[in-house]
Order: structure tokens, then sequence, then C-alpha cells
């Protein structure tokens, strides 16, 4: 009755239970659990060999050395390839099989007892765990190949504040051997001034279980503490208590640094700004002041907030705010300059004329106005006194010259008399005198002198007015050749010889009339203080100075001049050198003046009975 129930127990069990007989391993006891296992209903007493099923021959090799041996063996989640009856192909198990060698009373081998736990479950678990285990390890390798060639230091704090880990970063950074305690050593290393905050911030963190974010000054290698900036963030656990802070330290010296030059060079610029005696504002991207120096208060007598962000239009006067507006809000739009001249209002109510200026800087930041205004009162007010005693000096100037050119000719017809009635006193009247002659002759010269000033005056007035001519490209050549077509006469009575040589500097941005004069005047003298002795010789060159202006040669053989200063000659009106040649001596003045208006300046060098030379400096 026993040995029934326990059959019937073992007929049932889950587990796969069987015996095998014999050396050949015969077929004995089977439970359900065994049968469905080697694949269903299997002869008794038939060789396990020729009715294996899914086991494999390594496995029936196995069994028959331990019926051999005689000693137990487990072979722990051992794979079989089972056959449900709707599939088509195998699915892979795994079983714990147990194999017990049987035997008889006389300890002789009877068998063996197979024992098969499915343990497919258990076995896919472990597996996935230790494929996540591979992968866990995986990613943490990668994980400190990142952190450890990061520039910068990555660390773990446990719970209690003690470093768990420090990557080698801290170690090549403090020079600190890798046997060091990082829980003494790394406080340690704290700037002194920064060490308490530090601490006491670590731990309030720690306390409170959230993360942290400040900065302080950590001891190199080389004994020079750098400014650091320390981050970290907890790692929670159920029930949402923090058991790591993880977090790295950056070095921030060179931005640290940065930002305080930056702050240092504000705070400069601001001081410059409120040193500075003008109205100095800065103002937003779409125009609105957001700065005003120290002098806008105490010029204004209002504050920066009483200005308000438009306040320099509204200091204007009533009339010029609604042009200076839109005239600001043009080049607010389109990024010009803005620069005007506008009468602002002082602090004591008066308006003074003023200079505002504003340019764009654009950068990272965006674009930015800055701007002044600068007060230019005085010199606004003195310019109009100068403007206008100009004006009345070239209004008299001008009526001068009106008159000079009005008399000069008004006192021809006079002389035209007096020349008239010495002819006729010549033709009709007779003298008793040895000296008629000569006298005569003096009479003569001085009407013929009478006349040649006054030309040479209605000339001069002439020339003056042509001062501002408007200029022009001129052909040198083409110039010169006009005016020695007017000298022809001259040069042909005195057989001058005339060079010309313009090559180097053949045009000439100058004022027709202007050149004409001055060309006209320097050779006409040269022909005329001629030397008696020799036939006249004039070289008329132009060059190129070593500044790049160019220049005018005139040289001559002839009389020569008393020269006082050769670099800035000073030529006067009627000043005359050689008193018997004929002449009003405006002429050099006259030259002196048109090149003076003209920027540039005449210098002459010269040697009394051999020559004088003349260079024109057109320009400065």
């Amino acid at each position: 009755m026993r040995e029934q129930q326990l059959q019937h127990i073992l007929r049932h069990m889950p587990a796969g239970i069987g015996t095998l007989l014999g050396p050949e391993l015969r077929i004995g006891f089977l439970n359900e659990a065994m049968r469905n296992l080697l694949g269903g209903a299997l002869p008794a007493d038939e060789p396990l060999a020729v009715h294996a099923g899914p086991l494999t021959p390594d496995l029936l090799e196995v069994m028959q050395q331990v019926y051999l041996a005689g000693r137990p063996y487990v072979a722990k989640a051992y794979p079989l390839l089972l056959s449900g009856p709707a599939q088509a192909e195998p699915n892979r198990h795994y079983f714990d099989l147990t194999l017990e060698p049987l035997h008889d009373e006389k300890e002789q081998p009877l068998g063996l007892l197979v024992f098969a736990v499915d343990v497919t479950t258990q076995e896919e678990a472990r597996q996935r765990a230790h494929e996540l285990a591979l992968e866990t390890r995986r990613l943490d390798a990668r994980l400190r190949v990142l952190t450890e060639t990061a520039p910068l230091i990555t660390f773990s704090l446990n719970a209690d504040g003690q470093f768990e880990y420090v990557s080698p970063q801290w170690y090549y950074f403090t020079g600190q051997p890798p046997t060091a305690d990082l829980n003494v050593i790394w406080p340690l290393l704290i700037h002194p001034d920064d060490r308490l905050r530090v601490l006491y911030q670590s731990e309030a963190a720690r306390t409170t279980g959230v993360g942290w974010n400040y900065e302080y000054r950590l001891r190199r290698h080389d004994g020079q503490y750098c400014w650091m900036l320390s981050q970290a963030l907890p790692e929670l656990h159920a029930p949402n208590k923090p058991v790591f802070w993880h977090g790295a330290v950056t070095e921030v010296h060179d931005q640290r640094e940065l930002a305080e030059a930056l702050r240092r060079g504000e705070a400069e610029l601001r001081f410059l700004a409120d040193s500075i005696p003008q109205l100095i504002w800065t103002a937003s991207t779409i125009g609105f002041i957001e700065y005003y120096n120290k002098h806008t208060a105490e010029y204004t007598g209002r504050s920066g907030q009483e200005l308000g962000p438009t306040g320099w239009i509204a200091l204007l006067a009533p009339a010029e705010q609604a042009a200076a507006a839109r005239r600001w809000v043009q080049c607010v739009a389109t990024g010009q300059e803005f620069e005007g001249l506008y009468q602002m209002r002082r602090h004591d109510g008066q308006y003074r004329w003023h200079i505002i200026r504003a340019r764009q800087l654009t950068d990272s930041n965006g674009p930015r106005w800055f701007g002044a205004c600068t007060d230019v009162d005085d010199q606004h007010r003195l310019r109009e006194v100068l403007q206008t005693q100009y004006d009345e000096l070239a209004r008299t100037n001008r009526d001068l010259d009106t008159f000079v050119y009005t008399a000069s000719h008004d006192l021809k017809q006079p002389l035209f008399n007096l020349r008239g009635l010495f002819d006729e006193l010549r033709r009709t009247a007779t003298f008793h005198d040895s000296e008629q002659a000569a006298l005569l002759t003096m009479v003569d010269e001085a009407l013929s002198q009478l006349d040649g000033t006054l030309q040479e005056l209605a000339a001069t007035v002439q020339d003056q007015r042509e001062l501002a001519a408007p200029t022009e490209e001129l052909d040198l050549r083409s110039v010169t050749e006009e005016v020695l077509l007017g000298l022809r006469a001259q040069v042909q009575e005195s057989q001058a010889t005339i060079d010309l040589d313009i090559a180097a500097a053949p045009t000439l941005l100058y004022g027709r009339a202007n050149l004409r004069s001055v060309l006209h005047n320097l050779i006409s003298n040269a022909i005329k203080f001629a030397h008696p002795e020799r036939a006249s010789h004039v070289v008329v060159r132009s060059l190129v100075a070593d500044s790049g202006q160019p220049v005018l040669v005139v040289q001559d053989n002839g009389l020569g001049m008393r020269v006082n200063a050769e670099t800035e000659p000073m030529f006067h009106t009627f000043e005359r050198q050689h008193p018997r040649i004929a002449g009003a001596g405006v002429g050099l003045y006259l030259v002196q003046r048109i090149i003076n208006s003209r920027g540039g300046h005449l210098s002459v060098s010269s040697a009394p009975q051999r020559g004088t030379t003349f260079t024109v400096h057109w320009f400065e």
C-alpha cells in the first residue's frame, strides 16, 4: 500500500524521476515528467541510448561514467532542446540533472537514479542578469574613460561626506600622490579664505539632500591658487533619501580673471565717464538711454530716473525736439552715426549750444549706442562774432579793391590828358634851356612810370579777385606756352632763351588764372631783369618733391637780388631792388600771395649779378 502511494507521488511530481538499470542503462521506472522530457511513452527494459530523445551523446556518456565510477554527479542548468506538440522548432530548456548510482545489498551497481528539475526560468533570469552586468561594466568603463579624459575633476561622496571616487585629474592638478587620504588632504588644499565657506556649504547641502554650485580657490601642484567651480547632485534611493553625491570640479581661473578684468575695466570706464565734463550716455538697441554719467545730473539738475529713456531730447529747445527725435529714430533704425548742433537747457534754464554725437557699437552682446553732448556755446558764439568780423573785413576788402580798381582806371584819363598836354607843349613851345632835352625825357619817364603803376594796380586787384577761382587739372606745358605767347615781343626784344622741362610733373590741379599769373610774373621778371653783359637764359622746370607734391622751378642768369630769408622770403608791394628798370614792384608780392592762398609757399635762392632761382611749392 505504501509502495503504491510512493509510486503515485513519484509519478505526479513536477520533477522528472527515472531509473536506469544495468550497464546498458535500460529504462526502468519513469514518472510523468521524465516521460515528457524524453519524448513520451518509452518501452521498459530498453537501453536508454536507443530512445535517448533530446538527450545528447555527451550526457549519455557522462551517465555511463557515473554508473561505472559509482559516484553521484549533478549537472547544473544543462540545456536540452525540447519540442512541444504544436511546435515546429524545438526550444531550449535548462535542467538541473542529478545522477545518483544505485547499489544492491552487497554494494554492487544496479543502475542510476536520475532527477531532472526544470530551471529554465531561473537560468534565463541569471543569463539576463549576467548580460546586464556585462553591459553595466561596459558602460562603467566608458563612463570612466569619459570622466578621466575630460578636462575636469569628477568625484563621488557618500552620505557621510567621505570620498568614494575621484578622477585622476585631481592628482594631476594638485600633485598629490595616489596614496593621499582625500578626506584629509582636500580641505587643506582649499584657500584659507574660502575653506570655511566651502565646508559649510557642502555640509548644508548634504544635510538638506540637495546639490551645490559654488566657486573657490584650490592650490595647484605649483603652489598657485586657482579658481575652481564645484558642482554636485545627489543620487536618490527610496524613499528619496540621498546616499551619494556625484559632481565635478572645473577650473574657471581664466574666466574669473577675465570677468574681474572686465569688471575693473567697466569701473574704470565708468569713473572716466563720470570725470569727463561732458554729458555721456549709453542707449539700448532700440534707442532708450540706459546710463548717464555723473556730469549729466550736475549739468541738467536732474537724476537719471528723472531724465528717463529719452532724456537728452527733452532737454533740447522746443523748436528742435521734433527734428532731433526723427533723426535719432532714423539713426537707430539704420545704424548710421548721429551728429548735430542743438541748443540744450542747463540746470539754470539757459539754453546753450551743444554738439551731440552718438555711434553704434556691435559686439557679442548686440548693438548698443554710445553718445556725448559737448557744450560748445562759447566757441559757437565766438565763431559767430568772428564770422561777423570776417564778413565785415571781406566787405571792406572788396570795397577797397573796388576803390583801387576804380581809382586806377579813373586816374588814367588825367594821365592821358597830361601826356597830350606835354606832347602839345613839346610841339608848339620853345625853351631856351640847355637841360630841355633832359627835362622832357624825365617828364616822359615819369608819365610812363605812372601809367605802369596804374596798370599794375589794376592787374593786382584783378588777380586778387581770382584767388578763389575753381581748380581744374591743367596741362602745365600748354599754360606755359600760352603765357610765352603773350610775352613773345619781350622775349624777341631781349633775345632771351626759354627752356621748358616739365616731363616730371606735366599736370597740376590748380586755378587757371592763378597759374597764368604766377608763370607770367616769374618769367617776365626773369626777362626784365636780364644781365646787360650776357643773353638772358630762363629755365622752367617741374619736378616731384620727396613728399610727393609737385614743384615748379624758374631759374635765370640775370641781375639777381638780395634775399634776407631764403626759406620764406617776404615780398611787399612797391618794393623794388633795381630802380633803374621800369616796374611797380607788385609782381612778386602777387605771386607770393597766390601761392600762399592755395596752401603752398615760395622759396628763393639768388646771387647778385649771377642769377635767381624761384622754387614754387604748390602744396605743403
